[in-house]
């Protein structure tokens, strides 16, 4: 790892964190934490893949709704409007309104085949993003003068890589950049996630194999046509499962790729100080199991 003691760590001039886990158990908190403290500059994969790399997309299907509106369609086609996407740290929903749910166009769904070619797209747009992380170190401390950097990637890291794999070349990349930290909920922490996703669904980004087989599963178990899907119900259906596929993939990234620390443990951050000693005692665990 890029930091083989806690001793290793706390010395470090420059310090250099990759967050990894499922949305909510405070991968952005913590960034935003450090990056108030004035010397961590935030990297948002997330906020890469609106602006860089999906920017595009989310404008043009925007395009696409306005044309469909005689009034917008006039003043689009005449230069007379300006459409985009507002993306921020704070607010990817962009993002996430692009991506879609499947389902009854009725009701807002996508047809499947669409639904899978923007997950696609979102896969490589996320790769992609994930490639920028070392150019972004290097970006930070030529332009910006920051030692210290953070990577905050989304829940959908561990679909696109496989930890078990010491080639894996995402992984191999990332670590040789950052100390990759799992942040780990516990089971209060996913009936949490649940109860929050049952109460808001939010479109998510899934393994092609795991969304074949689910979306075959829906269909069986509801016994309804693809066209009759109700998407939110669709998606609420999948997020436990999709929970408990990411679970095992997570922590074989920990165990081999980096370190684990707690959602409780990151929750009580409150500056630079808190959140090095809670390092340090992640590797100082770390190099106990070994």
């Amino acid at each position: 790892m890029l930091y083989s003691s806690a001793a290793d760590w706390r010395a470090a001039p420059k310090k250099r964190i990759l967050f990894f886990g499922m949305s909510g158990l405070g991968k952005t908190f913590v960034s935003n934490t450090l990056r108030a403290a004035g010397s961590w500059f935030h990297y948002s994969i997330d906020y890469r893949i609106g602006t860089r790399y999906m920017g595009e997309y989310i404008t043009d299907n925007a395009k696409a709704e306005a044309m469909r509106v005689p009034f917008l369609r006039d003043l689009l086609l005449s230069d007379s409007i300006y459409i985009g996407s507002n993306i921020s740290f704070e607010n990817l929903t962009p993002v996430a309104s692009y991506l879609g749910k499947p389902g009854n166009p009725d009701q807002g769904g996508l047809d499947m085949a669409e639904y899978v070619r923007r997950q696609d797209q979102f896969r490589t747009a996320e790769l992609n993003a994930l490639r920028d992380t070392g150019y972004f170190i290097d970006r930070a401390e030529r332009l910006y003068e920051y030692p210290n950097f953070i990577c905050d990637t989304g829940g959908s890291i561990c679909e696109w890589v496989d930890a078990n794999d010491p080639q894996d070349p995402i992984l191999s990349y990332l670590a040789e950049q950052t100390l990759m930290v799992w942040i780990k909920g516990d089971e209060a922490h996913t009936q949490e996630l649940i109860r929050r996703f049952d109460r808001d669904p939010k479109p998510m980004s899934y393994e092609p194999a795991f969304l074949a087989r689910v979306w075959q599963e829906y269909l069986k178990e509801k016994a309804v046509s693809e066209q009759d899907v109700d998407p939110d119900d669709f998606i609420r259906w999948t997020y436990a499962q999709a929970l408990a596929h990411r679970q095992p993939r997570y922590s074989a990234m920990a165990q081999n790729w980096g370190v684990t620390v707690t959602a409780d443990q990151i929750g009580k951050v409150r500056d630079e100080h808190d959140f090095t000693d809670v390092i340090a005692d992640a590797l100082e665990l770390g190099a106990k199991a070994f």
